[in-house]
């Protein structure tokens, strides 16, 4: 069966945005409690070594053809391609979320004269964690998608 990838991104975005609005509507924080999930700067920090990082290696058309594997016919050459830049995105998704961990809790030990603040300190250095877990959520499909890609060419070439 071919599938789209985007129509499965769309999917896993949708069961992702599904759940998560289950815990916290039906969760007894209500509503109000999306506003914990979200940290500019740590966003940023993972997005800013994400983005410029494929761009220096040279990476990101080919992480930009991930999303069209399937849709158009790559060699494998370029499926190979596909699949190191993915990695790499991979990696600096999780590096970029190492590092604003590391500064968050830096952060957070350098204002320890005030225990109340330990807390919500705290849930903040996870944050990045959390939105590294987010991104790989889509970058796995991304990556099989292109290796179940090469194994067929792969076998479309010995027949």
């Amino acid at each position: 069966m071919k599938k789209n990838i985007r129509v499965v991104l769309l999917g896993e975005l949708i069961l992702f945005v599904a759940i998560f609005i289950f815990n916290i509507v039906l969760g007894r924080w209500g509503i109000s409690a999306v506003v914990w999930f979200i940290d500019l700067p740590s966003i940023l920090m993972i997005l800013m070594l994400l983005i410029p990082g494929l761009l220096i290696m040279g990476e990101w058309k080919d992480f930009t053809k991930a999303f069209s594997v399937g849709i158009k016919r790559y060699s494998l050459l370029e499926l190979k391609n596909i699949i190191g830049a993915v990695d790499a995105a991979q990696k600096l998704t999780v590096y970029g979320a190492f590092l604003a961990i590391i500064i968050s809790a830096i952060l957070l030990l350098g204002r320890m004269d005030d225990p109340s603040t330990i807390g919500p300190n705290l849930a903040v250095c996870f944050l990045a964690g959390f939105y590294a877990v987010i991104v790989e959520f889509f970058l796995l499909p991304l990556r099989l998608n292109a290796e179940r890609k090469m194994n067929e060419e792969m076998d479309l070439d010995d027949e």
